[in-house]
């Protein structure tokens, strides 16, 4: 994998195994960036992996902790869409005995628990194989605005505008930071605001991973799906003063060619107040101590 930044003692080290939205694709001219649904690898030494959203990077992602004999794995859900939960039946780390998979995620605006929720996912006639029959130890922990620790790792959840309860965490630990903001509802056409609870979760992060799934010209007729512009993202990234913006979760139409004209631009306009990178498949960012 590339190494964006620089290892300087123990470091934090973010991998990603999915970077797109809404739903997988593949093509000639999605090999650079890939086409796996959300699903990011965090590394702390002396700690057992993080891993961010169960999209279907995860399948790829849990083989290589599998390969890595890890027996304990904790998974922080964004929310229950389909392009952020269809990896997990093929989660390799659910897929074998004597291991646990903890999972964290939004409480359902219905009163469901997350496990009741996935329990109604993975049934006849959508999906043969049901959460039960999974072999490994899973668990469900339901969150709103909260904290809690992994370890020596501080989590903090809080609700972000979407579809549905939705959560961003940011992870602080050894003197280091990341905001996760997968899926942002943009307030409006041109309109740059933030809530309170994303504003807590990104201030001063040394990275951000964030919504970018539209261009300014494609947000109009979609203004209401739930995302957000590329130029909002990096918005959000320089009002809240982050050290690095990871534009993630790429519209499914955007090509190789397309996701590298804009960060080329994006680069050109604020380079200068943040640094910017297009998350792709296949790289991480060492977060140095």
């Amino acid at each position: 994998m590339h190494h964006y930044g620089v290892r300087i003692g123990e470091a934090f080290t973010i991998s990603f195994f999915g970077v797109r939205g809404s739903t997988p694709c593949d093509g000639r001219d999605l090999q650079r960036y890939g086409g796996n649904t959300s699903s990011v690898l965090v590394d702390a030494p002396g700690h057992d992996p993080i891993v961010l959203d169960l999209g279907t990077g995860s399948r790829r992602l849990g083989q290589r902790l599998v390969g890595e004999g890890v027996e304990r794995v904790t998974c922080l859900l964004s929310h229950l869409h389909w392009d952020h939960v269809q990896g997990l039946p093929f989660f390799p780390m659910a897929l074998r005995p004597g291991t646990r998979v903890d999972i964290h995620g939004p409480s359902q605006d219905d009163g469901r628990t997350i496990g009741e929720a996935f329990r109604d996912m993975w049934k006849e006639p959508a999906f043969p194989v049901t959460i039960d029959d999974l072999p490994a130890e899973l668990t469900f922990v339901d969150h709103a605005d909260d904290q809690f620790a992994i370890g020596d790792v501080r989590i903090t959840t809080r609700t972000v505008p979407h579809i549905g309860h939705t959560l961003g965490y940011r992870l602080d630990w050894n003197g280091r930071s990341l905001a996760y903001v997968s899926d942002h509802q943009q307030p409006g056409v041109d309109v740059y605001e933030v809530s309170d609870g994303v504003r807590e979760l990104c201030t001063g992060v040394d990275l951000l991973i964030h919504d970018a799934q539209y261009t300014r010209d494609e947000f109009g007729p979609k203004a209401a799906w739930g995302h957000c512009t590329v130029d909002y993202a990096v918005w959000v990234a320089i009002e809240c003063e982050v050290g690095t913006v990871a534009l993630y979760h790429h519209d499914p139409t955007h090509d190789d060619d397309l996701l590298d004209e804009i960060v080329t631009r994006l680069r050109a306009e604020h380079g200068d107040a943040v640094e910017i990178v297009m998350a792709a498949e296949g790289t991480s960012l060492v977060l140095g101590g």
